[in-house]
């Protein structure tokens, strides 16, 4: 049998055969090009078309086009078109070729506004109460996680908790003491600018004392930590989980919450109160030197005006607030990390998406404690 491409016809009264044969593929464009043509521009009288497809010997995409388009031509002339013989390996071209369309394509009419608005409302509600809800299953397996470990003592890793705090902690005090120190320095000279007009430059000592030890202190100390430390959690568990290595632990019986989380999270807890109280130490010192150097007011002035500005309930207030803001930082940096799928984009976006959503609910939570201390009379 020829490989050249053919397509014999054969009428009998309103009924149409064709026959194909050879190689419907792409070297024989030419020939079957000609015979598509041909049969498409005759046969004005038939009613059914049968085109039997037995005898073809190869069949590739460019031929399934053909073939498709042969079948459409018919139709569109209200033939009864049926395709016949086709060997069951190449069924699978001409289905892919039978989805194509030709129609022209008609830019989308533009969306109602309103109802367009409302849409990505909903989607950003789910997509929130979503996160919250990660968070919460996090929260609670970390939780369940630590019963165990008080339980079961020998099970809680400490190398890992003191490796995480070192990090987390101690690897951070130079940018924490740098970072608190400009921002009292910046505080007071803001503050002064601004009093020295009602001659009352003494009372920036009681603004910087307060702001920092109540709330700028622990909240620039926990923004820092959820962009340097939960950053690199996330990282490091999305790298795990594209690795793999998350499903290895659990294959060996290893709970990866209690292996990977509990001791990031216990390390944030311990570690964020001790980087506020040093931050804000730092914070009132950088207070002090502009009081000095920009306002004029003596250190000794500076130290025993705070004092009388400053009670044990400031720094109560700020300490408490520090492990809380620490637990929320740990466990949506290690929710991000799990959630990451098997691309380095998704690490990338889940390590974004931990940072803002961290530093959102430092904020919030921030916020809610300073109705709740304000509600006590603190």
């Amino acid at each position: 049998m020829s490989d050249q491409a053919a397509l014999a016809d054969r009428a009998d009264g309103d009924r149409l055969t064709l026959s194909a044969s050879g190689d419907w593929t792409a070297g024989h464009a030419r020939s079957l090009e000609g015979a598509i043509e041909s049969q498409a521009g005759g046969h004005v009288d038939i009613k059914r078309v049968v085109i039997d497809m037995a005898n073809i010997r190869a069949f590739d995409t460019y031929g399934a086009w053909l073939l498709e388009r042969l079948v459409r031509t018919y139709k569109a002339r209200g033939c009864d078109t049926e395709v016949t013989g086709l060997p069951a390996t190449f069924q699978g071209l001409v289905d892919e070729m039978h989805g194509v369309t030709l129609d022209e394509w008609k830019e989308p009419a533009s969306p109602n506004p309103v109802l367009h608005g409302l849409e990505s409302i909903g989607i950003t509600l789910v997509t929130v109460l979503h996160s919250l809800r990660a968070v919460l299953d996090m929260l609670g397996a970390v939780v369940v996680a630590l019963g165990r470990v008080i339980v079961h003592p020998r099970r809680f890793r400490f190398t890992s908790m003191v490796h995480h705090l070192d990090n987390v902690a101690w690897r951070a005090v130079p940018i924490i003491l740098l970072i608190t120190f400009l921002i009292g320095c910046i505080i007071a000279q803001q503050g002064i600018f601004h009093f020295r007009k009602f001659g009352a430059d003494i009372y920036v000592v009681d603004m910087v004392g307060i702001l920092v030890m109540r709330e700028i202190g622990v909240l620039i100390v926990a923004i820092m930590v959820a962009g340097r430390s939960g950053s690199a959690f996330t990282a490091e568990l999305g790298a795990m989980k594209m690795r793999e290595e998350i499903d290895a632990l659990r294959t060996m019986g290893f709970d990866p919450i209690e292996v990977l989380v509990l001791p990031r999270v216990l390390a944030l807890v311990i570690g964020l109160p001790i980087l506020a109280f040093i931050g804000s130490l730092a914070a009132l010192y950088g207070g002090g030197l502009i009081a000095w150097l920009y306002g004029g007011i003596d250190p000794d002035v500076f130290l025993q005006r705070l004092r009388e500005a400053i009670t044990i309930d400031h720094f109560k207030v700020g300490m408490i607030k520090a492990p809380f803001m620490a637990l929320v930082i740990g466990v949506v940096a290690c929710m991000q990390g799990f959630e990451v799928k098997g691309s380095s984009e998704s690490l990338g976006l889940q390590t974004t998406a931990s940072v803002v959503e961290s530093i959102f609910l430092v904020i919030v939570l921030d916020g809610i404690f300073a109705i709740f201390f304000a509600s006590i009379g603190m």
